[in-house]
């Protein structure tokens, strides 16, 4: 619904003594008045559940309120809209990615929806192997031949479906779908073919737009979606059988149409059979 036809409803709840509203900087936020009746409570609660919505709307609060709680994330966010707006010799987010990188001990990493491999070789300086997955032949030879030119033995890009790709199951100790997810045809697929090639303690890192309006991006980007809201990245996971799931924005462009970046992280755990 839109933002108007909401506010008229939560309007006309107010008036009737059943929410009461409190403002936070520039927005409203309602609750269900403390005072109402219990049996009114009972019968929302109990009317709740004949509303499909109401799982996915439940699985939203938890994730905001989860958000909310995050102080050391709200901290970082802070520090990333500062980060670049003035220049210090020799800062740049590249220097900042390698450097993580030589944190992570040697994996099997996959790069799904690879592209033109930049992501990937990055990878590949500290991976122990990483299979690369693209459904472009021209995008497969294309970065083969430049890996091949820096002297990468240990990449291999292999051509293929980010719903199917060419990888072996429980093989890889972490997946990557770094802007790719959006042009899944089914995305939620996607996803869960992440959990099956990963290993019981892999992870799955995604970086994808947050959900937009820029329809442009369909012809412009061959995008098939315009972008995830969180609790959709949320719930790709957790029905894929991740856990350990964590969704939040790391990036919102300052031009238009500001496309935002979201982040998210989620592990697959490991079974009784699997120690």
């Amino acid at each position: 619904m839109g933002q108007s036809r909401i506010s008229t409803h939560l309007a006309q709840l107010k008036q009737a003594g059943l929410v009461e509203d409190r403002r936070s900087g520039k927005n409203i936020l309602y609750r269900l008045d403390p005072e109402v009746h219990p049996q009114l409570v009972d019968l929302l609660e109990e009317s709740s559940l004949e509303i499909p919505e109401t799982e996915q709307d439940a699985a939203a609060l938890a994730l905001i309120l989860r958000n909310r709680l995050d102080k050391t994330r709200a901290y970082f966010d802070e520090l990333a809209g500062r980060f670049g707006r003035q220049y210090v010799p020799g800062r740049s987010w590249k220097a900042l990615a390698e450097s993580l990188l030589m944190l992570l001990p040697p994996m099997v990493i996959a790069d799904l929806g690879a592209g033109e491999g930049t992501f990937t070789q990055l990878l590949a300086r500290r991976a122990k192997q990483v299979v690369a997955v693209d459904a472009s032949p021209k995008m497969v030879e294309f970065a083969s031949d430049l890996a091949r030119k820096n002297g990468l033995t240990n990449v291999e890009f292999r051509l293929g479906d980010l719903e199917s790709p060419p990888i072996a199951e429980s093989s890889c100790d972490l997946v990557f779908l770094s802007q790719s997810l959006h042009h899944a045809l089914h995305p939620a697929k996607a996803v869960a073919a992440a959990f099956r090639i990963l290993k019981p303690g892999g992870r799955v890192i995604i970086l994808d737009l947050k959900r937009h309006a820029f329809e442009e991006a369909r012809e412009l980007y061959a995008d098939i979606w315009l972008g995830f809201a969180e609790v959709e990245l949320d719930g790709f996971l957790r029905s894929a059988g991740f856990e350990g799931i964590q969704v939040f924005s790391v990036h919102r462009e300052k031009d238009h149409p500001h496309f935002e970046t979201l982040l998210a992280v989620g592990e697959k755990a490991f079974s009784v059979g699997d120690c």
